[in-house]
């Protein structure tokens, strides 16, 4: 047991020292690795350290070298405003001479206009003496006098002055309304076709006029019997003449008259049964023009009877404007202007249509188209307002609603226009031509144009016998003219044109 202590200690011993040894060594060579990494370090550094300094120099010797080219070049720049500054000064210094030189030749100018103005007041008093005895009026005489004169010319300025603020207040005023009927007559643009009191109707030679006639004429009295309308057989080729003034009398004379000619066969009782078949025939007309004529204007719901009564207007004319055109586009003017204005659109669509149905048959019944026209409304039931419209279109009674002065604006629109009706042309014409006389009959006109539909008039003068002062008088007296001798809407602009050329030749 004691041997194995003893073995124990000597090798709990041996392995102590080995230990012991061992760490020693460890230490020493831990210790000889600091000491290297020591002497690396101290190396590195002062490796760093010279290339800090090299970097540090570089950059001093950078900044220096750029303070020197900035200094140079401020140094440029202030030479450069020196000398520009010479330069100014020498500039200012020419100027101050030059504006003392024009200050001293201004002043002489000033002494001789002072002088010259001393002579003409002298001239001038002399001549107004001269004036004086020769006029045998003082200077406040000849003043009371201009100053007449004048406040004559100002009166009429003025005068003209008040009209024309009255007219620009009355279009402030209307304004919105003529925007209105200007959008309408530019969205209702409808043509209008002359009508005329005859037919012609063509035949196939004139060996068929005799026929026509019958013996002893007993053919053509038949036929006009018949249908109330005149047959003029004369000297044109190839052609009879159905004459009178009842439209739809002359269209059944026309129908009948064509069907006798195709069918060759003409005596009395043959004429009698082909008069039968054209009223027929014109009587289906009408029904239908009535119709197209409602579709052709929205308006529904009509009593058979008035439509009939539409399709009669188709046939019939006033001042040559065909009635049943007149009255679509009536309605078509009144739907148009009442949408702008937020008004009953159809209540103004039917008025408009139905304005001149008195018209169908005025010729038949005593009294004007317009009672005509309020007794058969009445008749068929129509309401109210539709006719209190027609009853005021020509003004006969005061208008109670926005509908009945629409369809009487729409009516004058419609009839007003230039060539819708063959008397309105013919005094807008001749009104156009009396503006031009007026103009041409001054002293020294040369040429006047009567243009923007009548409401403008250029005068071109001669320059040679008209000067700048006449020309004004030519234009105010013109204008008197016009406003005694003419009648006319709204005002009348006078242009009067005075043109001086000189013309050289170069060779």
């Amino acid at each position: 047991m004691l041997y194995f202590v003893l073995i124990a200690a000597v090798a709990f011993g041996a392995g102590y020292f080995m230990r012991k040894s061992l760490a020693e060594a460890k230490i020493q060579s831990a210790e000889e690795a600091a000491e290297r990494i020591l002497q690396d370090a101290e190396r590195d550094a002062e490796a760093r350290q010279r290339e800090v300094m090299l970097e540090a120099k570089e950059e001093a010797h950078k900044l220096r070298s750029e303070l020197e080219r900035e200094n140079r070049e401020r140094r440029h720049e202030l030479q450069q405003v020196e000398r520009r500054l010479l330069q100014k000064e020498e500039s200012l210094d020419r100027r101050s001479e030059n504006i003392d030189r024009k200050e001293a030749a201004l002043e002489k100018e000033r002494k001789e206009v002072a002088e010259t103005r001393e002579q003409t007041d002298k001239i001038l008093e002399e001549q107004q003496a001269e004036l004086q005895r020769i006029s045998e009026l003082s200077v406040e005489e000849a003043k009371d006098m201009l100053f007449r004169q004048v406040e004559e010319a100002v009166k009429h300025e003025t005068a003209i002055m008040v009209k024309a603020l009255e007219s620009q207040a009355k279009e402030e005023a209307d304004k919105r309304s003529r925007e209105i009927l200007s959008l309408a007559i530019q969205r209702c643009a409808a043509d209008h076709v002359a009508e005329s009191t005859v037919s012609v109707v063509n035949l196939p030679n004139d060996e068929m006029k005799g026929r026509i006639i019958g013996r002893e004429g007993r053919n053509i009295r038949t036929l006009e019997t018949l249908t109330g309308i005149d047959l003029i057989i004369d000297d044109t080729p190839e052609a009879v003449i159905l004459s009178g003034f009842d439209p739809i009398r002359r269209e059944i004379a026309r129908i009948a008259l064509e069907k006798l000619v195709s069918d060759g066969r003409i005596h009395p009782a043959r004429i009698e049964e082909m008069v039968e078949k054209a009223q027929r025939e014109v009587e289906a007309v009408i029904r239908e023009e009535g119709e197209q004529a409602t579709f052709a204007a929205r308006v529904h719901g009509l009593h058979p009877e008035l439509i009939k009564l539409l399709g009669r207007l188709r046939f019939r004319t006033s001042y040559g404007q065909n009635v049943l055109k007149h009255s679509i586009e009536v309605a078509h003017l009144a739907a148009m202007m009442a949408a702008e204005l937020g008004a009953d659109e159809k209540l103004a669509r039917r008025a408009g249509l139905l304005h001149d149905i008195g018209k169908a048959v005025d010729h038949e019944i005593e009294g004007t188209h317009i009672q005509i026209g309020v007794d058969l409304l009445k008749r068929y039931k129509e309401p109210f307002e539709v006719i209190h419209a027609m009853e005021c279109h020509h003004g006969d009674c005061d208008p109670e609603t926005v509908e009945a002065v629409l369809v009487a604006a729409a009516d004058s629109v419609s009839a007003a226009r230039p060539g819708a009706r063959r008397e309105t042309l013919e005094s807008y014409i001749k009104r156009l031509e009396r503006l031009e006389g007026i103009a041409d009959s001054f002293e020294g006109v040369e040429k006047a144009y009567a243009i923007q539909a009548g409401r403008e008039i250029r005068i071109m003068v001669k320059p040679e016998r008209v000067d700048d002062g006449e020309a004004i008088w030519i234009a105010r007296e013109i204008v008197k003219r016009i406003e005694n001798e003419l009648e006319y809407p709204g005002q009348i602009k006078v242009t009067v044109i005075r043109e001086t050329r000189a013309i050289e030749y170069a060779k």
